[in-house]
């Protein structure tokens, strides 16, 4: 089960449409990275600047 497994992998990856599904999903692997990697950073950054936008949109509803 397991080899039959691997072998449909090997070739998926082998065929012109399971390269590119491939280098998408490498792509957004990387994106996703970069993602998360930023709000680590910026964090608390983003958060007070979250809360600062809030509290001006709130005072205008009101």
């Amino acid at each position: 089960m397991i080899k039959q497994s691997f072998s449909m992998i090997k070739l998926f990856g082998r065929e012109e449409s399971g390269v590119a599904l491939m280098e998408y999903l490498m792509l957004l692997g990387l994106l996703v990275g970069s993602v998360i990697g930023v709000v680590a950073v910026f964090g608390s950054s983003l958060s007070a600047s979250f809360v600062a936008w809030g509290t001006w949109f709130l005072s205008i509803t009101i």
